[in-house]
């Protein structure tokens, strides 16, 4: 999981390794891996999109090309 992650460009933060952090263009992800889920929130980089941060959970059945879509999809 931690290699797919990397690969996604995320970075693990050293306080949590089970927090990491994801920046793409125009938003942010926090992904968390929880015992049963993976817990993604988003949130918007500009305030002008009017965005609150969205959050969703991605059961671990889930394909790994399923999730990583729907992580890069953003919020």
């Amino acid at each position: 999981m931690e290699q797919w992650l990397s690969d996604l460009g995320a970075v693990q933060r050293s306080a949590n390794s089970c927090l990491w952090h994801l920046t793409r263009s125009g938003w942010t992800a926090e992904i968390e891996l929880d015992i049963e889920e993976i817990s993604v929130r988003w949130q918007a980089s500009s305030t002008s999109v009017g965005l609150a941060t969205v959050e969703r959970h991605f059961p671990y059945a889930f394909s790994r090309a399923d999730v990583e879509a729907a992580i890069l999809a953003g919020p």
